[in-house]
């Protein structure tokens, strides 16, 4: 069973209508038992890196996570701001990351002969696809959606296993062992976004 940790963030009903679509069991986590009886675990995010952290912390299921991920070592994938959470910090804030995989949340740059707006908003192509089994049979053609300003510096280049280029080249997915995130909503991306939700739930 997969559990999307319900903090308050994130589109989480998308989530469970894919997984629905694709018969596996899944439910939205608002108590710790839910978490502790999931075989992996969603972390979405939307928004500031301080809020989420913030969030995660009064939602009361932070220590649950952190035992279940650290502890019995479950599968999580990060998404979008739940990816930046996984950092060690952001530039974005004063909170620290959970500090899963190490790397430091920094802000899209770009100079003033390539001017191009934050936040980097719609589709966007996939570039240096690493073989990770979470990105399998996906269309790098087609790309995922994206909206964010900031992105995940990796400390140790191994970590990043897929990268995209707006205003600069950046990290948009890492992995370290079981622990992986996404920059980019796989539950707005139709059919890349529903394989890399299934690779997930079938390969972890």
């Amino acid at each position: 069973m997969i559990a999307i940790l319900g903090y308050g963030l994130g589109n989480v009903r998308a989530f469970l209508n894919i997984y629905e679509q694709l018969n596996t069991k899944c439910v939205i986590a608002t108590e710790g038992s839910q978490l502790r009886n999931a075989d992996r675990i969603i972390l979405p995010g939307v928004g500031a890196f301080d809020h989420a952290m913030q969030k995660l912390a009064s939602s009361g299921l932070k220590e649950v996570l952190i035992e279940e991920v650290i502890g019995k070592k479950k599968p999580v994938l990060g998404v979008c701001v739940g990816m930046q959470i996984l950092a060690n910090s952001s530039e974005e804030g004063k909170e620290s990351g959970l500090g899963w995989i190490n790397g430091t949340v920094r802000k899209l740059q770009f100079s003033l002969n390539t001017p191009q707006i934050l936040p980097h908003m719609g589709w966007n192509q996939i570039d240096n696809f690493s073989a990770h089994p979470l990105l399998d049979g996906l269309d790098e053609a087609l790309g995922f959606y994206f909206l964010h300003s900031y992105y995940f510096d990796c400390h140790a280049q191994s970590n990043s296993i897929a990268a995209a280029h707006y205003t600069q080249p950046f990290t948009c997915a890492v992995a370290q062992e079981h622990i992986m995130g996404v920059q980019f909503h796989p539950e707005k991306s139709h059919s890349n976004g529903i394989k890399l939700l299934q690779n997930f739930a079938e390969k972890f």
